[in-house]
């Protein structure tokens, strides 16, 4: 007999979770459309079905209008913010794709999503059913019985399922019915359930242990004490009428049909077009497949400049397509170059081209460790030739080197996607690859930040095309992948010229776009050079001292130790300090350091950073649980993996700068992620000191000082601010002294501290509330600090309003050089939404313009040293920083230099200043 097994999802308690999940990395298309709800619950959705194979499934959803609860309590769910409109119109999307995916939506007038499934659910398990309810509402925790099951999303993926035993256990309560008591007691602020006033979830609990239930309590007050007895007794009304709102209904009027709930195979007609409209180009080849939904013509092939080169198989016509082009279906001629002749050819034709596409197909992704496959090259639309380059390193080379004149030629135009990735290959080649640039994946990004920038991705939004996948040549993922040298050359041609062909396709759209919002300069002054730059960084590499690192492994994993054993001993007993779970039943069952501790949506305590940093001054176990973490990450993260990225043929360390990832322009690196090492600690500044220039040379590095503050300084036009900044006043010392209404020399270090959070708060839209948690005093000396900084630096507040003004004028916010932050979310009538946008406002043309100075210092820096004939080497950038491999011979000249172009970069009213020092590595030197 087949297993009978029904899961009944809580739609909007899902689609809330999916929204806020990519709140600050929203998952916008090429239409402006957020899509981060829909595609975060139909990623939800699809994890079910394929974890769990259930065989009868339905989606609840809340009804339009009120409810029972809401005509017995006008108050009910009254304070919570509007729905965002984001959810609001993805709401009628998700029930479409529900719908072609075969799945019965249930929703019921005048009851509650919860209601309609907890009485599915108590139907179901009549007619001997295993049901699930997935949701992360903890309300349902009162339904679980023997055969009813709350299914709840775990965050960072995977599920947990909490049946009696659970629930009993996360409460402890003799029964999942009293959770309803609890929740009566304790309220729901999120529900606007009163309760009772002044009691919380463990006194609730504590009082239901033991009593039983609230009938049973408010029978017995009597055995009551103190404050607590007077609450109660009250408040009695208010608590039962709490119990009935808490409570939910098993007795909709509802019928149980087994066979609509039966789960049915998915209508790809309908759901292929809705993906396709949303731009879910991975979800549809994942879901659907990659099959093609209309017959397509024949290709034509257009006379080869070299030869007729053979038609490629045609498709079944009778296959069905996307309603996407693809290389069956567009006339298109790509070569086969594949003998000395037709090469020399092609590279007489390049070399006198003023503008060309092209492409390099390697056995990897590391450019640094890779072998060339092949070369692409495109100067026409729908026309483009492919090299296939053997796996013998000589004969390849003496084919790159046919190419050598063309690639190196300065005066033609070199386009790309992601050339730098093709610029690094080339160069391990011997071909230095010159002239100006144009990455299509760069400018996409300029143009639209929060968008995906990837080829296959540009292609379906500018061209209406989708390319040839990687994965149809070589295959998914996994041990049977084959490398590209296994795949057949007439394929490999295909594929290869195709990607030169579409480069240059959305090169000559792109660039219509990039004058039309006027980022031309942006593009072509900054952005372009700056990939070169980058390119020659990653290739020069950095040195790490493989003994130094052995030696800070073997001092930290004692101290780590240490701080173990001082832990359980201010513990009073020994656990896994690695396991937020038994750390958080230390900090709070055993040690009680805080009395409202709150638990994570898996019903543990949460013991983030974030909340320890917050008690760290109430029980010293707190710093040093804080401390042997921050130690393990750094072992982990760095100092142990650190060596595994050591280059075998180089010997350093080659970072990957990544030059369209951030939505404020700021650079970020990968392998390893050089902008997280920390370095406020002693023990993570111990990891600079690994890095270490080359023999005979020293580490030289410079930072920019404040240069946020600096530019707030001019962005606003504050003559207060800008005075102490062309003064060369301290200023954080200057804003206590405003503040405080007291001379300069009588400041403070405290008054000086809270500043400094002040200065760099302001810049991130920090509240009142905000800041005296991070300087751990009351709201009332926050707020006369926040006020007094305002009134010290008023046209700070000023030029604050006018960027959310803008933003909502504009939809978007821009930097000194126009790079530009869209802000959908500036309208929004959720405050929470709307806030966040409010708070990138002000803060993006900050950051970003602080991005644009550091890249015009870093083109005109790395200028200088090839001018001047410098074997100097710009090696690393982190954040406002830059890090150079100076011969000792050239230190001084290298310091004149950099010091000279960071602080000349960009003309602001107050002086941009270089803070520079010498090492012997990256620690001395910083």
């Amino acid at each position: 007999m087949q297993e009978k097994r029904l899961f009944l999802l809580d739609a909007y308690a899902l689609i809330y979770r999916s929204y806020y999940a990519f709140i600050k990395n929203p998952r916008i298309n090429s239409k402006g459309i957020n899509t981060s709800a829909i595609l975060g619950f139909v990623n939800t959705l699809e994890e079910l079905l394929r974890k769990e194979n259930p065989s009868h499934i339905a989606v609840g959803f809340d009804p339009q209008g009120p409810t029972f609860r809401h005509e017995a309590y006008e108050q009910y769910k009254a304070q919570r913010e509007e729905t965002p409109e984001v959810i609001r119109y993805s709401v009628p999307i998700i029930k479409e794709i529900i719908q072609a995916y075969n799945i019965p939506i249930i929703e019921v007038p005048g009851f509650e999503a919860d209601d309609v499934i907890g009485s599915l659910a108590k139907l179901a398990e009549k007619e001997g059913f295993d049901t699930y309810m997935m949701t992360p509402d903890k309300d349902y925790g009162q339904l679980v019985s023997s055969h009813i099951f709350m299914y709840r999303p775990k965050f960072g993926g995977d599920f947990e399922i909490l049946g009696p035993e659970e629930i009993k256990t996360k409460y402890g309560i003799q029964s999942p019915e009293q959770v309803i008591d609890i929740l009566g007691l304790m309220g729901d602020s999120s529900d606007n359930i009163p309760g009772c006033p002044g009691v919380g979830e463990k006194t609730a609990v504590k009082l239901i242990a033991d009593f039983g239930g609230i009938e049973n309590l408010l029978a017995n007050t009597d055995r009551l004490k103190g404050a607590l007895k007077t609450k109660v007794e009250e408040n009695r009304s208010q608590i039962e009428f709490s119990k009935f709102l808490a409570t939910i209904k098993t007795d909709v009027p509802l019928t149980f049909d087994e066979k609509s709930l039966r789960r049915e195979p998915v209508n790809s007609e309908k759901l292929r077009p809705i993906f396709e409209e949303l731009e879910f180009r991975n979800l549809t080849e994942r879901v659907l497949g990659n099959q093609p939904t209309t017959p397509t013509p024949k290709k034509t092939v257009q006379p080869s400049l070299f030869d007729n080169v053979p038609e490629t198989e045609q498709t079944d016509d009778s296959a069905p397509q996307s309603n996407l082009a693809n290389i069956a279906s567009i006339p298109h001629t790509y070569h086969l170059t594949d003998t000395p002749e037709k090469m020399w050819d092609l590279a007489a034709l390049l070399s006198c081209a003023s503008a060309f596409a092209f492409d390099t197909e390697t056995t990897g992704v590391d450019p640094m460790n890779v072998e060339l496959v092949g070369l692409s090259f495109a100067l026409k639309e729908h026309e483009a030739y492919y090299i296939p380059i053997p796996e013998d390193q000589e004969k390849a080379r003496e084919i790159v080197n046919i190419f050598k004149s063309a690639l190196e030629n300065p005066k033609s135009l070199k386009i790309g996607q992601n050339i730098k990735y093709d610029y690094i290959v080339l160069h391990n080649y011997g071909i230095h690859v010159k002239g100006d640039f144009f990455d299509t994946m760069v400018a996409h990004y300029l143009l639209q930040p929060e968008q995906y920038h990837n080829m296959d991705y540009l292609a379906n939004v500018y061209l209406n095309y989708e390319p040839v996948s990687i994965e149809k040549l070589i295959g998914p993922k996994g041990k049977k992948q084959l490398s590209m040298r296994q795949v057949p050359v007439e394929q490999v041609c295909e594929y290869a010229a195709e990607d030169a062909d579409v480069t240059l396709q959305l090169k000559n759209r792109l660039e219509k776009e990039l004058k039309t919002e006027k980022m031309e300069k942006l593009f072509y002054d900054i952005e372009m050079p700056l990939t070169k730059v980058l390119a020659d960084m990653e290739i020069t590499g950095v040195n790490v001292d493989i003994t130094e690192l052995k030696s800070s492994s073997d001092i930290l994993t004692r101290r780590m130790n240490e701080l173990e054993q001082e832990i359980f001993q201010l513990a009073g007993v020994t656990f896994n300090v690695s396991s937020a779970r038994q750390v958080g039943e230390v900090l709070f069952e055993r040690l009680k350091i805080d009395e409202k501790a709150k638990k994570t949506k898996t019903g543990q305590y949460s013991t983030t950073e974030e909340i320890l940093e917050k008690l760290r001054s109430r029980h010293p176990i707190v710093g040093k649980i804080l401390d042997q973490r921050g130690i393990r990450k750094l072992l982990s993260t760095y100092i142990n993996a650190l060596p595994e990225l050591i280059n075998p043929k180089t010997g350093k360390i080659h970072t990957s700068f990544n030059q369209t990832i951030t939505s404020t322009g700021r650079l970020s690196s990968s392998n390893p992620n050089l902008q997280n090492i920390p370095i406020r600690d002693n023990e993570g500044r111990e990891i600079r000191r690994a890095f270490v220039p080359d023999k005979d040379c020293v580490f030289f590095s410079a930072d920019y000082s404040q240069i946020e503050l600096r530019i707030m300084a001019h962005l606003s036009g504050d003559r207060h601010m800008i005075e102490a900044f062309r003064e060369g006043s301290d200023i954080h010392a200057a804003t206590a002294a405003k503040i405080y209404k007291v001379p300069i020399d009588a400041v403070t270090a405290d008054m000086r501290r809270k500043a400094k959070t002040a200065n760099f708060g302001i810049i991130y839209g920090i509240s009142v509330f905000g800041l005296a948690e991070r300087l751990n005093i009351p709201r009332s000396e926050a707020k006369i600090l926040i006020d007094g900084y305002f009134e010290s630096y008023p046209q700070i507040k000023e030029y604050m309003n006018k960027s959310i003004e803008v933003a909502r004028e504009k939809g978007y916010v821009e930097t000194i050089c126009g790079r530009k932050r869209m802000l959908p979310d500036i309208h929004s009538h959720n405050s929470v939404v709307r806030g966040y946008a409010e708070r990138n406002a002000i803060n993006a043309p900050i950051q970003g313009s602080a991005a644009d100075i550091i890249k015009i210092a870093m083109i005109r820096i790395a200028k200088r040293l090839e001018n001047e004939h410098l074997r100097s080497r710009m090696i690393l950038q982190v954040h406002d920083e830059l890090n150079f491999n100076v011969p000792v011979e050239e230190i001084e000249r290298v310091k004149a230099i950099v010091c000279e172009e960071m602080e000349n970069a960009y003309p602001l009213q107050v002086p941009l200043l270089a803070d520079s020092g010498v090492g012997h590595n990256w620690l001395e030197a910083h």
